[in-house]
């Protein structure tokens, strides 16, 4: 099932486009990684394929919702509130009854915003945006500031997220394509188009529609 279709997305600032030309089709379970260099406009075609920023062309529908992860300068954990508290104030907001079953891969419940570690803010990214039961989590950043296990701690838990149906949308400085579903790989501003996008699949969609095909049963 598709549940992300942007068709010609562009975001412009003044004279400048920060992404533009993105046709991009996001099936449930799939990971979608945006790359780039530093100054490509990877968060913004990250929050413009989450609905978050205003287009100036094109468009981007979303069967479900899409929830932030963890954004810097967009989406952030609160300095004062522990893990605990940002779970519980979450709840409050989606109008949830209980927050205490939900799992902390990990995290301390009292650690509080200010001490989280750059891969710790990821996880509580998730886990907030997990809270909304989205059809599409957007994270910005998986590869800043994570040594080796780190990332791949995240990678799991991130594979989990899809496994369960929920398309995953990040971005990276680099993707490795034998890990994502789609890269997104936007033009360095200084030496080609600024904004252009190019997506390449790498691997197979799957067709949740497709009429299954009865095996013949022989003797």
């Amino acid at each position: 099932m598709t549940v992300l279709t942007a068709t010609g997305a562009g975001v412009r600032h003044r004279r400048r486009w920060l992404v533009q030309g993105l046709d991009l089709r996001v099936e449930a379970g799939e990971t979608v990684a945006v790359t780039g260099p530093p100054g490509s406009g990877r968060t913004s075609a990250l929050l413009a394929l989450a609905r978050r920023l205003r287009l100036s062309a094109g468009t981007v529908e979303i069967s479900g919702t899409a929830a932030l992860g963890h954004v810097p300068g967009v989406e952030e954990p609160e300095p004062v509130f522990t893990v605990a508290e940002h779970i519980v104030e979450r709840a409050t907001l989606l109008g949830l009854p209980r927050a205490g079953d939900v799992p902390l891969h990990g995290l301390d419940p009292a650690l509080r915003g200010r001490d989280l570690t750059p891969y710790q803010k990821q996880v509580l990214g998730v886990i907030l945006a997990g809270l909304n039961r989205p059809s599409v989590i957007a994270l910005d950043g998986v590869d800043d500031g994570l040594d080796t296990a780190e990332r791949e701690a995240l990678r799991g838990l991130l594979g989990e997220i899809a496994a369960s149906g929920v398309a995953v949308l990040v971005t990276a400085r680099e993707a490795d394509p034998a890990l994502v579903d789609q890269v997104v790989t936007l033009d360095d501003p200084q030496t080609g188009e600024p904004g252009r996008a190019t997506v390449v699949r790498t691997t197979e969609p799957v067709d949740a529609e497709a009429e299954p095909v009865d095996a013949e049963v022989t003797a």
